[in-house]
C-alpha cells in the first residue's frame, strides 16, 4: 500500500528556519535569495548568448573574476553595469509595471 506524502505549511517552515516575516533575519534570507536568483539569471543569459566569462568580461571592460563573482551572487552590479552586461549579451533591461 502506497502512503501519500503529508502536506505541510511552507510558511511555517520558512518562519522556523529564517524567522517571522518582517524580522531582520528573514530580510537577510530574502535578500540572499534574490541575489542568488539574479546571479542565476545572469549565468543563464551569458550561456544562452554563447559567451564565456572571459568574453563577457572583455565586452564590459571588467576582469573574468568579476563576472565569476556576479554569477555566484558574491557581487551585485551597479545599475549602469547591469545595463552594460545586458547590452554585451544582446539583451535589454525593461522596467514595466507588475500586472
Amino acid at each position: 500500500m502506497k502512503v501519500a506524502n503529508p502536506i505541510y505549511d511552507i510558511s511555517a517552515e520558512l518562519e522556523q528556519e529564517f524567522g517571522p516575516k518582517g524580522s531582520a533575519s528573514r530580510k537577510v534570507a530574502e535578500d540572499k535569495a534574490w541575489e542568488e536568483y539574479n546571479a542565476q539569471i545572469l549565468l543563464d543569459a551569458r550561456k544562452n548568448a554563447g559567451l564565456t566569462q572571459q568574453e563577457l568580461a572583455e565586452r564590459i571592460g571588467a576582469d573574468k573574476s568579476y563576472v565569476s563573482r556576479l554569477e555566484r551572487g558574491l557581487t551585485i552590479p551597479s545599475v549602469s553595469t547591469l545595463y552594460r552586461i545586458a547590452a554585451a549579451m544582446g539583451l535589454a533591461v525593461e522596467l514595466r509595471p507588475i500586472a
